[in-house]
């Protein structure tokens, strides 16, 4: 459980500006919905069907990034940590039990699940919070665009909106590991390839090798 006070409680990323707990659910979510882009786009040149669509799908592209709308959100929703490690628990339950509406988190997607998922979890974990229109005006979206949203989102959850602490801890872990990898410096670079000992002829064949033999002794 260490890791999960580390990781709630800790300052802000210097570089986002952000919490570290929104930095790991932002490359998480970059992430994915990287994966799922280039998975659409290899169904729709295979002629696959279209996904269904889903309240939460945008009819274009939101022209910002998920970190820089977690930041926003981040800055502007007042909630507790927390409620991060629990708005990523909600959206894997929501996921699980959408896969035969065959939602995923994408370009289109991901903006809109990323603030209904917050909303719900700030709800049920802080005391205090801000409405739904204030909600609405943060994720850039209509106030009834975020009811529905908000009512779909507790729907396809089932409303199971309790999270045990192992469960925390779990999702905690995850993110711990997210930042890990995140923070961890890139790997060195290769060495120098060594130039090897090439016979130019046939005749210098023999002696090349036998430089070759006494080099390896």
């Amino acid at each position: 459980m260490a890791e999960c006070g580390e990781l709630v409680e800790s300052g802000s990323d210097v570089a986002e500006d952000m919490p570290r707990v929104v930095s790991a659910l932002a490359g998480i979510l970059e992430r994915v919905a990287e994966r799922n882009d280039a998975a659409t786009a290899a169904a729709e040149l295979s002629a696959v069907a279209p996904a269904p669509a889903s309240a939460f799908r945008a009819t274009t592209k939101p022209g910002i990034s998920v970190r820089a709308y977690m930041a926003r959100i981040a800055r502007f929703a007042g909630c507790s940590p927390a409620c991060y490690v629990v708005a990523y628990v909600y959206l894997d339950r929501l996921l699980r039990r959408g896969r035969r509406l065959a939602l995923a988190v994408d370009s289109y997607s991901v903006h809109r699940l990323l603030i209904t998922a917050v909303l719900a979890a700030v709800k049920f974990m802080d005391d205090i919070c801000y409405n739904n229109a204030y909600f609405a005006k943060v994720g850039g979206i209509s106030l009834v665009e975020m009811n529905y949203l908000e009512v779909d989102f507790l729907f396809g959850v089932g409303f199971d909106l309790n999270v045990s602490p192992e469960t925390f801890a779990d999702y905690c872990a995850v993110l711990q590991s997210e930042l890990l990898c995140a923070e961890a410096p890139p790997p060195p670079p290769p060495p120098p390839l060594r130039l090897q000992y090439c016979c130019l002829s046939d005749d210098d064949a023999g002696a090349g090798c036998s430089a070759q033999q006494q080099l390896a002794a």
